[in-house]
């Protein structure tokens, strides 16, 4: 969950309510609901903001499934259960901490839900495929429900699948339809980027999440490695000898990456995993190289994430606006 909700980010409540039309005379409040016919489903990997999240699921209109965490022989979940300083402690320890994909059954009830309340289809986006079953997990439940349902395996993970899922959010209160509502954040996704620092791998070998990246074994006492998320898995971006230079870089890459988008449209966000004042510190330096950028959304790791990146991890999102669900007319009001 976020650590502060970045006052810049206060446009996606904004556009959300700028998109909710006043009811013709004489409507009734179920009449004026039902323009928004398309739910999303996602995952707590997302790790949208917590006010954000319950100001769109009072609805149905977003539904996060959380994501089971196990520490030794206890199962979490996140989101409903407050684990990060187990997390922590259980590594500290060098305790043994495992994830899981949520169950079929668990989306099922997602969908039976939004189905129940009217909506006349569904965009279930989840983390990638390539770290997690989850996305399998949702296929299995969408031919249970009497309502479409579209499956989106985002490729990434943490705000970069946030963002492509508030995209979906924001397409759906506009009145579009289902396969519109996932192409919104299809786009989204494609145009987001995850770099993170590590201070070590061993956590990521331990759940098998390094692919590409296991050629840094060898020297990982040695080299402190940068990462990135690609084509839905983590690989190497480049090797440093010390973590100062580590954090250096990935400040240095991530801000070229948001230089690089249209002018005005970057967006960022920064998590961590114990270290909330590296964070922080990472934040107020991106803002100085970036002044037309809104200052970095700064949140913890959702535990499933944390469980898998360990202590110390930086990573920093770069993503856009979403121009594309902010050009969206408004939704038609029911007649």
């Amino acid at each position: 969950m976020p650590d502060r909700d970045a006052a810049a980010w206060l446009w996606l409540r904004e556009r959300l309510s700028a998109l909710r039309p006043a009811p013709r005379p004489g409507a009734t409040a179920a009449e004026a609901a039902a323009v928004v016919r398309t739910a999303v489903v996602t995952d707590s990997a997302a790790a949208l903001p917590a006010d954000w999240v319950g100001a769109c699921a009072s609805d149905g209109r977003l539904t996060v499934i959380p994501m089971p965490v196990m520490v030794g022989d206890e199962i979490y979940g996140e989101g409903e259960d407050d684990i990060t300083d187990t997390i922590a402690l259980a590594m500290a320890a060098g305790k043994s901490v495992k994830t899981s994909r949520p169950s079929p059954g668990q989306f099922e009830q997602a969908f039976l839900a939004a189905e129940r309340r009217g909506y006349e289809g569904i965009v279930s986006i989840h983390i990638s495929g390539g770290l997690s079953g989850t996305a399998d997990a949702a296929r299995l439940a969408a031919g249970r429900v009497g309502i479409p349902v579209e499956i989106l395996d985002s490729g990434t993970v943490g705000m970069a699948l946030g963002m492509g899922v508030q995209s979906a959010v924001l397409a759906a209160a506009a009145g579009q339809d289902l396969h519109e509502v996932r192409s919104r954040a299809a786009e989204q996704l494609a145009r987001t980027k995850v770099y993170f620092y590590v201070p070590s791998l061993e956590q990521l070998r331990r759940g098998g999440r390094i692919g590409a990246a296991a050629s840094l074994l060898g020297t990982m006492f040695a080299i402190k490695p940068i990462l990135a998320v690609e084509d839905g898995k983590i690989v190497p971006l480049e090797k440093v000898r010390s973590a100062a230079r580590a954090v250096a870089r990935l400040e240095e890459i991530a801000a070229a990456d948001a230089a690089s988008r249209p002018a005005g449209q970057a967006r960022l966000a920064v998590h961590h995993f114990g270290n909330p004042e590296e964070a922080e510190a990472l934040a107020g330096r991106l803002a100085a190289a970036l002044p037309e950028c809104p200052r970095a959304q700064i949140s913890s790791l959702p535990a499933v994430l944390a469980a898998h990146a360990g202590l110390g991890v930086l990573a920093v999102i770069v993503g856009e606006t979403g121009a594309a669900a902010a050009e969206a007319g408004p939704p038609a009001v029911s007649t």
